[in-house]
């Protein structure tokens, strides 16, 4: 008998449902998109009902294209865009305020005030992460205070808050399971990361009641069990994951050093770090990536605001290319970036400069620079920045880089990809499914309800697709990134 497995990534823009079968080939997908909604500079909302609405219909077609019935799935598995914030009424089930999204700056004031009171240094402690509307806390307190009597309703235990993952699994089950595992609890500026358990200190900052909060379960274990008449069987709910996380163990970056990094929008670098919380002095982010059997792994987190950004620039905005896919091929036509750098600050610069004023620029134009050069440069960039935030990360835990698993979008684009090696002076390693996220929450719901025995019969199933060795020599690798630092502090003094 096969053994299915049904993941859900809910994603910003879109949801996903991926089946996969006992040997880790996708069975069927489905996607559906949804809106977000803009009503002022910095705010982005979303309906929470549309996002539930999604994850229906795009089981029912996964199923449909699988040909198969509820009853064949041996479990579910969700996984989320994380921090994003829902804040429902017990008593009916519906949202009380749309969702606010992740990259929601709304709550941003409350942020500002928090810093004020001279918190920061005791919440990073605590919680492994900086004061900032992106985390849930000021989110919750933001609805709290834009609806009716909304303080009063959540100390009378009327309301109940969660981040996507809790609301789904609420949903599902009728109502009957309000839960977050410890990978999204993590994000919320709630939890305490030593212990795992929602902290009363930090709910009191932040004027949060405790009884609005889900119970925190292990990131792979059976929370629940899907609504009999929403799919015609009961489906056991076996993993919940924030999406990062998620993409890390679908990586299976399982001993500490190993880092995996997703080419998106921006880039999402995680390590892990074991069982040892590492506090980072590089402007990285402590977080969760899973707790399986009581065992807690930790991880250290840093980003790139612009990675395939830049390569949207390149085609909408500077017009140099017509697809994001051509953007390979121009590059490879030249064999050097002729002199010219890039730094695609579009939005500042993130881990470890940390400077929300600095600007993007082109050094180094000549005569003889062309689009094609302009558009390695582009490209280049892209590594760079990915290789200061794992010089920072191998600072901090004290660990040298073995190589680095690679997904998202941008990590189809070989000469990308070579460089990153050349750059970091590792292998690189693509897999053969790119969709590690979901690959990921897929693997943890079947490790909970034994369709795959340990973690070692999922390496054996695992399939890399490309594997690029670096090839640069250590002289014009310093002499290189030598260029670009040398380009950014030109920037940031501008």
């Amino acid at each position: 008998m096969n053994h299915y497995i049904l993941a859900i990534d809910q994603g910003t823009t879109s949801t996903r449902a991926m089946i996969f079968d006992h040997d880790l080939n996708v069975i069927a997908v489905s996607q559906r998109e949804f809106p977000s909604f803009y009503p002022h500079s910095g705010w982005v909302e979303q309906n929470a009902d549309e996002i539930w609405g999604s994850v229906v219909a795009v089981i029912g077609e996964s199923l449909a294209k699988a040909r198969l019935e509820a009853k064949d799935i041996s479990a579910l598995a969700i996984t989320n865009q994380r921090e994003t914030t829902v804040v429902w009424d017990k008593s009916t089930g519906l949202p009380v305020y749309f969702a606010l999204v992740w990259q929601s700056r709304q709550s941003a004031d409350l942020c500002d005030e928090m810093k004020k009171r001279g918190v920061e240094e005791l919440i990073r402690a605590k919680t492994g992460l900086v004061i900032d509307s992106y985390f849930s806390a000021s989110k919750i307190r933001w609805i709290l205070d834009h609806i009716e009597n909304g303080q009063q309703r959540a100390e009378n235990n009327e309301l109940a808050f969660g981040t996507i993952d809790s609301w789904l699994t609420y949903k599902l089950t009728k109502g009957k399971v309000h839960v977050t595992d410890v990978s999204n609890a993590s994000r919320t500026l709630l939890m305490d990361l030593d212990s795992c358990c929602w902290d009363k200190q930090l709910c009191d900052l932040w004027n949060i009641p405790m009884n609005m909060l889900p119970k925190i379960v292990s990131t792979s274990e059976v929370v629940g069990v899907t609504e009999p008449q929403l799919f015609g069987a009961p489906i056991p709910i076996a993993a919940l994951v924030g999406d990062q996380q998620s993409a890390l163990f679908g990586q299976l970056c399982l001993q500490p050093g190993e880092v995996k990094n997703t080419y998106g929008t921006g880039c999402f670098l995680l390590m892990n770090t074991g069982n040892q919380r590492i506090a980072s002095h590089n402007g990285l982010l402590t977080t969760v990536g899973w707790r399986i059997n009581d065992q807690t792994v930790y991880a250290l987190e840093g980003s790139v605001f612009v990675a395939g950004a830049a390569i949207q620039w390149l085609r909408d905005g500077m017009k140099l290319v017509r697809t994001s896919a051509e953007s390979e091929s121009l590059a490879k036509s030249v064999s050097d970036n002729g002199g010219v750098i890039v730094v695609p600050a579009f939005v500042g610069m993130g881990a470890p400069y940390w400077n929300q004023q600095v600007r993007g620029a082109i050094f180094g134009l000549t005569r003889a620079a062309s689009d094609a050069h302009i558009v390695r440069a582009t490209l280049e960039s892209i590594a760079y920045q990915t290789a200061d935030v794992v010089k920072a990360m191998e600072d901090d835990a004290g660990l040298t880089l073995a190589g680095l698993q690679v997904d998202g979008g941008a990590s189809r684009n070989d000469f990308l990809m070579q460089f990153q090696a050349d750059i970091l002076n590792v292998s690189v390693h693509r897999p053969a499914i790119s969709e590690t996220t979901a690959l990921g929450a897929a693997m943890l719901a079947g490790l909970a309800v034994g369709v795959w025995n340990s973690v070692d019969e999922l390496k054996e199933k695992w399939q890399v697709d490309q594997i690029f060795e670096p090839k640069m020599t250590e002289q014009d690798r310093r002499n290189a990134m030598a260029r670009w630092h040398k380009a950014i502090h030109a920037c940031m003094e501008f």
